[in-house]
């Protein structure tokens, strides 16, 4: 779906010449239906890699693909920013309208969509998301958690085969970043839709098909949950957190009890521990 090769992206400082490199010869490929999240320091260029995926920004170096299409082929642009949705962190930024379910027509009316087809895009996006008994209402009426849902729904409404999500919860409370990342995933298992997630939530990342972790502009890790959460003590050299309950596996073991290493849910580590306690009354 998408594929970055040699990818390299600088900004300019306004007051000198000084040439910034934010990615370094990034090379990644995220399968169709995939769910991928990108985890990072700030800095580390996670954000300015989300961008290229659609192209708001375009490679000064190497070559970003989506879905066989090179970003920088301008007759193409439309169809990369079709197959590829963008969420940001703020949804009172992608929020244009004074009805929700206005809101969520407003990008297929932009792309020319027939009005019939319309209101079933709309219908079907704001079900996607959960939020359909909620269409008549006023978005700034809404929790953060369901204004970041009908954000998502409006990309939705635009049929896309991917949606690139950068840090769509750093602005919502626990209750808020539930209700987005379940609608991620019912979006990601149940319809399909191959999703990027920029995220620093360490727990948002357990959910995913695979991890990428980013540092100082290039691609440093890159496995399934468990293998990156595994490597504690280099996550935290690179000032990166764990999930709560790796750590405690990890001081665990540092501390002579012999239980699994490469826990990420609080079920599991209820389980390992069981297993150690177990063994010892044997």
């Amino acid at each position: 779906m998408i594929e970055t090769r040699n990818l390299r992206y600088a900004y300019q400082t306004e007051d000198t010449q000084d040439i910034q490199f934010v990615l370094d010869n990034v090379n990644i490929k995220i399968a169709d239906g995939e769910f991928v999240a990108v985890l990072g320091h700030n800095g580390s260029g996670k954000s300015t890699l989300a961008k290229h995926m659609n192209a708001l920004l375009l490679p000064l170096g190497g070559k970003v693909y989506v879905d066989g299409v090179d970003t920088t082929d301008s007759a193409r642009l439309w169809d990369v920013r079709q197959n590829v949705g963008m969420v940001f962190q703020n949804p009172d930024n992608q929020i244009v309208a004074t009805v929700v379910e206005e809101d969520v027509a407003f990008a297929p009316e932009n792309l020319g969509v027939p009005p019939e087809e319309i209101r079933e895009r709309v219908d079907d996006a704001l079900r996607a998301v959960g939020m359909y008994e909620h269409r008549r209402h006023a978005p700034h009426l809404l929790s953060g958690g369901q204004k970041q849902r009908v954000a998502i729904a409006g990309v939705i409404a635009m049929r896309p085969r991917c949606i690139v999500l950068d840090e769509p919860t750093a602005m919502l409370d626990p209750s808020g970043r539930r209700e987005v990342m379940d609608t991620v995933l019912r979006l990601n298992r149940g319809h399909g839709i191959t999703m990027v997630n920029i995220t620093h939530y360490m727990d948002e990342a357990v959910l995913a098909d695979r991890v990428i972790v980013m540092h100082e502009g290039q691609v440093l890790l890159t496995g399934t949950p468990r293998e990156i959460f595994s490597e504690v003590k280099l996550l935290k050299k690179m000032g990166l957190d764990v999930p709560q309950v790796t750590e405690l596996a990890y001081e665990l073991r540092k501390a002579g009890v012999d239980i699994r290493p490469d826990v990420l849910t609080v079920s599991e580590c209820a389980d390992a521990l069981a297993a150690v306690l177990a063994e010892r009354h044997v």
